[in-house]
């Protein structure tokens, strides 16, 4: 993969670039819909593809691993077969899935042995089969096995759990240099950056991973329950050591005013569950506030969710009717909803390149945030 800086904005380090692999390029910044296991929750392909024009997905090696499992995967001939999507595709490594969801895990210097969450079997992850398993699947862009360290954390936990993601790191960057995609598409490995809430710990995890030379690197540790403030201090202090002639991903942060202001410092990847999650609890986004569609208030509204409409479901379904889709426990409603989110986060992330681009970045960010974060 490549990437080139397209412009820079002249008053904060918020850029827009341009990722190009043998598949096609993803403008930057750019949002990454989650789609853990192999599809996006309530979205059809072709609407990810041809309505919202996503150009890369995640899919979550942990679960993938369980369920279907690699055979299903490979007798498939990789991810992009079995679920039919033909763009770019980036895989968690499931360490932090092993952190938040396995049962009766066990961390050792040689990996991770864990208790499935769905039947209680018994697994064992190490840095080399964290390749295997992603080599497996397939995905374009692939992720170092690393240990997610809780918040709060201790700094001698944090620095002890930092250290070991390194030698991680160092098994992952050796297996993935001895093995071959097993597809008909290159891969690129991307390490992560740790060190929990301690600026010391993610100076030090910073310049490590930044000579490891990898393609793209990725910030991890962060939105585990710590202060905004600090994620973003954290964040910034980091993305002024990662090089800055590639790409920078800040995993797992979604919130549109998180995003905002951690582009504002110089990242240029997310993703989150945010947008589908919340939509099929009926909390939607749009650019004059977050709607909770579940509300009396929207019973006899039957204007479109956004005064702008960002997508088709828009031009067709009113607040009034969705209301009823969710009070009716109806799965269209789920599916409007979760469309009307991702719309809105796709198009939050082309103004975002356009105002770059535009040099008044920072003013439009400040206005849209106080918009955006209004409940109505």
């Amino acid at each position: 993969m490549n990437f080139r800086i397209i412009d820079k904005d002249t008053k904060s380090n918020a850029r827009t670039g341009e990722i190009i692999t043998e598949r096609g390029s993803i403008k930057t910044p750019v949002f990454m819909p989650v789609g853990t296991l192999a599809n996006v929750k309530a979205v059809h392909i072709r609407e990810l593809k041809n309505d919202l024009d996503f150009n890369v997905i995640l899919g979550n090696s942990y679960h993938l691993y369980l369920r279907p499992g690699l055979n299903v995967i490979e007798k498939s001939g990789g991810l992009h077969f079995f679920n039919g999507w033909d763009r770019h595709i980036l895989t968690d490594s499931g360490g932090y899935q092993v952190y938040s969801l396995a049962r009766n895990r066990k961390i050792s210097e040689e990996g991770v042995r864990f208790q499935s969450h769905i039947d209680g079997s018994y697994h064992f992850i190490s840095p080399e089969k964290a390749i295997d398993i992603q080599r497996c699947i397939g995905a374009d862009f692939i992720m170092a096995f690393d240990e997610c360290t809780p918040y709060p954390a201790e700094n001698k936990y944090a620095s002890q759990s930092m250290e070991l993601t390194h030698r991680w790191l160092k098994r992952c960057i050796s297996r993935f240099s001895e093995t071959s995609a097993m597809y008909s598409h290159q891969q690129a490995l991307l390490p992560i950056v740790q060190g929990s809430t301690f600026s010391d710990l993610r100076r030090q995890s910073a310049l490590f991973v930044a000579e490891c030379n990898c393609p793209a690197n990725a910030i991890g540790g962060l939105s585990v329950g710590e202060p905004t403030e600090i994620m973003l201090d954290m964040t910034e202090l980091v993305c002024n050591i990662l090089p800055h002639e590639k790409p920078r991903y800040l995993m797992g942060v979604g919130k549109p005013e998180d995003i905002l202001d951690a582009v504002e410092r110089g990242v240029d990847m997310f993703d989150c569950v945010i947008p589908t999650r919340n939509a099929r609890h009926g909390l939607l986004y749009t650019f004059e506030g977050i709607i909770n569609i579940k509300n009396e208030k929207w019973k006899f509204d039957n204007t479109p969710i956004n005064a702008n409409p960002l997508s088709f479901a828009d031009l067709h379904y009113s607040k009034s009717f969705i209301r009823h889709l969710f009070i009716s426990n109806e799965i269209l409603g789920l599916q409007i909803a979760t469309v009307n989110n991702l719309a809105f986060y796709a198009e939050l992330m082309k103004q975002i390149r356009f105002h770059i681009e535009a040099g008044d970045f920072k003013q439009w960010k400040q206005l849209l945030k106080e918009k955006i974060s209004l409940k109505q």
